[in-house]
Parts: C-alpha cells; structure tokens; sequence
C-alpha cells in the first residue's frame, strides 16, 4: 500500500472511532470511589486513552502516585509499561519501586524505559500499546510538547483500542491542548491524615482530583484516598485527630545530575 494509500485509511479508522464511539466503548474499571465511578459510568475506560495533568514542584509526585493507581487498577494483572522523558527524571528524580508497589503496582510485571526526547517517547509509547499483552503504558512528559498535537493523541487513541492496551498520559507543568482523550484529570496532593495506629508515622495517601474532561459523562471534583490493603480509591475516612498544616514553600528541585548513558534512542530499565 502507497503511503497515501496508509494515510487515507488510518483517517478513515479515526473518522469510524469518532463517529461511533458506541460502537468502540471499552469496558470499565471501577477506580473504587463511589462518586467518581458514577460520573465515569462504572469506571475507568480500558483500551483507551487518559491524560492526567500536574503542576511542576511537589504536585508532581501527587500526580505520580494518582497515575501509578490508576495503571495497577486497569492493569488487570498484565505488565504496566512506564515510559518517562529523560528530563523528567532530571526535574523529579526517579520512580520509586517501594512506593509504586504500595499503589497497586507488581515490580515482577513493571517495566521502566527510558526516552532521550518526546519524539523518542511516543515511538516507544506507540510500541508498547501495540502488544495486546500489555495492561497499561504510561507516557510520562515534562514541559509543553508541539509533538503532543491533536494527530499523535489519535494514533495513541487508535493503537490502544486496537490492542486493549490502556494508555495514561502523565503531564508535568503543561497546559492542557485538544486530544482525543477519554477522561482529563487535574491532580494535586491533598493533606494526609495521621495514620489510625500510634505506630503508624503517616496517613494513607489523599488526592485532591479533578475530572475536567469526561466524554460520556459529568466532570467533578474529589477528594480521593488510596487504600493500599484493597488497592483502589476511596472516600477520605474522618479522622478526630488534628492535621498539620502544610508545609511552607521551599525548592523542591535538586541539582540535575549528569547521565552517563548515551542520549540517543530509548532504553529499558
């Protein structure tokens, strides 16, 4: 096939997705709060395409810990592909896997790559979502990106309804453009509680969501609580004990630290 002939029938392909998205719906998985299952009618899509956005400095990691739930909710026991631009760990510092296992996420089933640029960062993402072996991927980019245009939201869109692969798209410090997109999400932290038992130093994680993109459904606002045990989102519980105020604002960048990796191509972890 010439590559018009490629072109003409990936826009056909695009063009039957957005007319009968019906006829595509994906099946659900309940994120676990209840309010927020019923404004996504059952849950999360699976085998489409969701962004989650974050302010840069310390909401980055509250975002990062929204994503990693939500990729071991959908997951389903299948590897989670975590793809992140070689900046980004620059500016935020590497994923823990302690921390990700205590969101839902198995390190026997996680795979971490490594991209010298966004270009190099969509080739990957676009790979990992055409394995149907695949649970999710999750496309980690900092900054504002003119590669992240409205055509490669289709072609992410388009691979992951073909393979079942869920997509989660991680923005740090970029303004939200048109996509193509099941669900947009503006997450930061929320204050954390003390934990239930005097030997227990902290709460459970508390996020303060967003849904301001919702194509099938309402948007809302929630507070959502991570509940390691059951690994999924809940009501905050209430608490009688007194909650510390947060904290002042302080740098929270560290110093970018020299790769010593070659800065071309991608690369797993």
């Amino acid at each position: 096939m010439s590559a018009a002939g490629k072109v003409a029938a990936l826009r056909g392909s695009i063009e039957r997705i957005e007319a009968h998205g019906a006829a595509y719906s994906s099946r659900k998985v309940p994120l676990g709060h209840t309010d927020a299952d019923a404004h996504l009618q059952g849950g999360l899509a699976v085998g489409a395409m969701h962004e989650v956005f974050a302010e840069a400095g310390r909401q980055s990691a509250a975002a990062t810990g929204f994503v990693a739930g939500l990729a071991g909710r959908v997951a389903s026991r299948r590897p989670v592909v975590w793809i992140r631009q070689d900046f980004t760990e620059v500016e935020t510092g590497a994923v823990s896997m302690s921390g990700l296992s205590e969101l839902g996420l198995d390190p026997r089933l996680f795979v971490s790559v490594h991209a010298a640029d966004v270009d190099h960062a969509l080739r990957a993402t676009a790979d990992a979502l055409a394995c149907d072996a695949v649970g999710a991927v999750v496309l980690e980019v900092w900054g504002e990106a003119r590669q992240l245009d409205l055509v490669a939201s289709r072609k992410l869109t388009l691979a992951a309804q073909t393979s079942g692969a869920t997509a989660l798209m991680l923005r740090m410090a970029a303004e939200p453009r048109a996509s193509t997109a099941e669900t947009r999400w503006i997450v930061r932290a929320a204050h954390s509680p003390p934990g239930s038992t005097p030997s227990s130093a902290w709460g459970s994680p508390l996020f303060e969501t967003q849904l301001v993109r919702n194509r099938h459904g309402p948007t809302g606002h929630w507070i959502m609580e991570w509940k390691s045990d059951e690994c999924l989102f809940g009501e905050p519980a209430t608490y009688s004990q007194p909650v510390a105020a947060a904290p002042a604002h302080r740098p929270h960048q560290a110093p970018a630290r020299k790769n010593a990796f070659a800065r071309s191509g991608y690369r797993v972890a």
